[in-house]
């Protein structure tokens, strides 16, 4: 169970993709890109962009039920990527490295890139922009939703942390 939470918005994610690509610019030109599905998929759309691709593929791993992490499985694969040869590989996190592993085994030639690592997973990312902590639970755009909170003056507490 995370401790810690940090808040990704989507200007925030949208730069952190520019800052990605820019990294990814001197190792075109790739083939097409293939997003780690769900949550590779935004980032991965905005980095195709960046870049000119104009192939796209998905792979679908599922390891995730809500922040209990099990067994991934592929439910679907990126047949198009081959074994991943000139494909660039993109996830919006690496996080215990388990989803990684498995999409490594599936395209041991392409080059993996995320937004987000953590130290468990970081060695099975070839590029990222950022390092967050082990303990932490990202809360990317489309997991959250803008929330009215009152002004302080109208009751609410100190202690709130909607924002």
């Amino acid at each position: 169970m995370a401790t810690h939470y940090a808040t990704v918005t989507w200007d925030q994610l949208h730069r952190d993709a520019r800052t990605l690509a820019r990294q990814l610019m001197p190792l075109m030109p790739f083939k097409g890109v293939v997003a780690i599905t769900r949550g590779g998929m935004i980032p991965a759309a905005i980095i195709a962009r960046e870049l000119g691709c104009r192939v796209m593929e998905t792979i679908s791993v599922v390891s995730y039920d809500e922040e209990q992490q099990g067994e991934p499985v592929i439910v679907k694969q990126p047949d198009a990527a081959g074994d991943g040869e000139g494909f660039l590989v993109v996830d919006d996190l690496v996080d215990s490295g388990v989803t990684a592993r498995l999409v490594r085994e599936r395209l041991p030639k392409a080059v993996f890139a995320c937004l987000y690592a953590k130290p468990k997973g970081r060695e099975l990312t070839d590029h990222f922009v950022t390092e967050v902590s082990q303990d932490t639970w990202v809360l990317f755009p489309w997991d959250t939703a803008p929330l009215f909170v009152p002004p302080l003056v109208d009751g609410a507490r100190d202690g709130d942390t909607a924002a």
